[in-house]
């Protein structure tokens, strides 16, 4: 997303950007199934897939990756609703747990996350008579697009009171601190589930396994957002070349204008607030799974477009 907020640039960019858009692959599939629009709400379903499609062997995390004779087709890593609120001028951040227990419309109940790889249309259905959110706008970007996005903006900071790694990943931060991020470490912390700190002497793992996830990866779609706005005041080509050099890795829905999405998102996004979906831990089918709380309800009526805002998450 933090693309799009940088695709427009200013003056002289226009003609350019609007080439470069016109460049992206729409996903024709899931136009029968988004919402019409509401009075003052507009919600974009976020997907980060883990295609492998236009992974480079030359990556220096390629070893982590693979290519498609390790994962074929595309698989949802990373879900979220971003809320424009349309009259105010605010945006809003939801993280949806991958291991959230739902109905998927046609295939019964699964994790959240298997209703992608029944097609994109699938999960928006999902995320609507799941969880009643309105999804008007679809936009999907895969790992190698994920990393080109953060080289774009020169990185993202990170910032963590102990050395801090996950093995499985290859993420490696080994000292407190802050420090700017690249594409291979952000992509590596993003997909962490094997988060873990160095304290008093010993690793400590981070228990919270999807949930964790899920948390980190809003806090980062939330630096990567705030940095782009910073990133395109000063060079606005940057974006808009990494864009049209990312190929297949970025696809969004028929209707959506990426230029109106700039604008409108534009000042939205520096004061974001981030939410997640209460959840407790439960055991279905032999399957460790989440399932919402009663404590979701307003949080959930609050991405309707139905209530006011709860408060935000940590």
């Amino acid at each position: 997303m933090a693309i799009l907020l940088g695709a427009a640039g200013t003056g002289g960019t226009l003609i350019a950007a609007r080439e470069v858009i016109d460049s992206v692959e729409r996903v024709d599939e899931v136009a029968e199934v988004l919402s019409p629009p509401s009075a003052n709400v507009e919600n974009y379903l976020l997907v980060g897939s883990d295609s492998r499609a236009n992974v480079d062997p030359n990556d220096p995390d390629f070893g982590g990756i693979g290519d498609e004779s390790v994962v074929s087709g595309r698989r949802s890593d990373t879900i979220m609703v971003l809320r424009n609120d349309t009259q105010t001028g605010t945006a809003s951040l939801l993280s949806i747990a991958r291991d959230l227990w739902v109905a998927i419309p046609g295939h019964g109940e699964q994790r959240i996350n298997a209703a992608y790889s029944k097609g994109p249309e699938v999960l928006v259905q999902t995320v609507k008579e799941a969880l009643g959110i309105p999804i008007h706008h679809y936009i999907e970007i895969d790992f190698s697009g994920f990393k080109n996005l953060v080289e774009a903006v020169g990185g993202v900071e990170l910032c963590f009171l102990y050395p801090t790694r996950d093995t499985h990943t290859g993420f490696d931060f080994p000292e407190p601190g802050c420090q700017i991020v690249d594409g291979v470490q952000a992509l590596a912390y993003a997909r962490s589930r094997y988060f873990e700190q160095f304290i008093d002497g010993d690793w400590r793992i981070d228990g919270s396994a999807d949930i964790g996830r899920a948390r980190r990866q809003r806090d980062f779609v939330k630096r990567a957002l705030q940095q782009a706005l910073d990133e395109v005041g000063s060079n606005p080509f940057l974006v808009g070349d990494v864009l049209r050099d990312s190929g297949g890795s970025i696809r969004i829905d028929q209707d959506l204008d990426l230029m109106e999405a700039v604008s409108s998102l534009r000042d939205a996004v520096e004061d974001i607030e981030t939410y997640e979906l209460p959840v407790d831990g439960a055991t279905i089918q032999g399957n460790a799974v989440l399932e919402l709380t009663s404590d979701a309800d307003e949080v959930l009526a609050y991405f309707r477009g139905d209530g006011p805002a709860p408060a935000a998450a940590s």
